[in-house]
């Protein structure tokens, strides 16, 4: 794909065919979303990638646990809800998606649903959690970095015929992460990304948020014009 062509098209995907992903073909995603930027060349990220049988252990521990009430176990910072125009936003796109998937306002088992799907990266055939080095946690600069590498990730994958979604649900019991992938105690883990081929069936997948303009989000200044 040319580069607008990726940008321009991609979205989230959250409903995914039952096609194994080539692990090869994850290797080539990670090797173009490396190249993204970091401060100072720190580059602490690392990619625990998952599918099969451990992918499955991690999402029937999160919904178990979570549907047992066990409360949100995520471990980087989650700040304050949205509010005001931030939360508007999120609310919008809750309205496609339900509108998408037909799920209406009332149908409390369907949005319970909807939510669990979540919680079951989305049925991926693939999962890749996104971890950094601990010692870099009091950073801004780190989370800064992650993100950028994971928009890298999405961007890359689109350009190879994969849709992602990056997600919270995903390691919202981060004990069971941790339990099933095995990852080292001097990561913390950030996000996690469902990756796999887009179902062109699944309703939610036409569905493409609002984006501010960039009358909305830039200034310039020092400009003649």
């Amino acid at each position: 794909m040319e580069f607008d062509d990726v940008i321009l098209g991609r979205r989230s995907i959250r409903g995914y065919l039952e096609r194994p992903v080539p692990r090869a073909l994850i290797e080539e995603v990670l090797a173009l979303a490396v190249r993204a930027p970091s401060s100072m060349n720190t580059q602490p990220w690392h990619f625990h990638v998952i599918t099969g049988e451990p992918l499955d252990r991690i999402r029937r521990g999160n919904t178990e646990r979570i549907m047992a009430g066990e409360p949100d176990s995520r471990e980087f910072r989650r700040g304050q809800p949205f509010a005001g125009i931030h939360r508007e936003r999120q609310v919008g796109v809750a309205k496609q998606l339900f509108a998408a998937m037909s799920i209406a306002r009332e149908d409390r088992d369907a949005r319970h649903d909807w939510v669990l799907r979540g919680f079951r990266q989305f049925d991926a055939p693939v999962c890749v959690i996104v971890t950094y080095d601990r010692e870099l946690a009091d950073s801004d600069d780190t989370a800064f970095d992650c993100g950028a590498v994971t928009t890298a990730l999405v961007n890359a994958a689109w350009s190879r015929g994969l849709g992602c979604v990056i997600n919270s649900q995903g390691i919202m019991q981060s004990p069971v992460v941790r339990e099933h992938v095995g990852i080292p105690d001097d990561q913390v883990i950030m996000k996690a990304v469902a990756l796999g081929w887009p179902d062109p069936d699944f309703p939610a997948n036409a569905v493409v948020p609002e984006r501010k303009s960039v009358v909305e989000a830039a200034r310039f200044v020092g400009f003649a014009d």
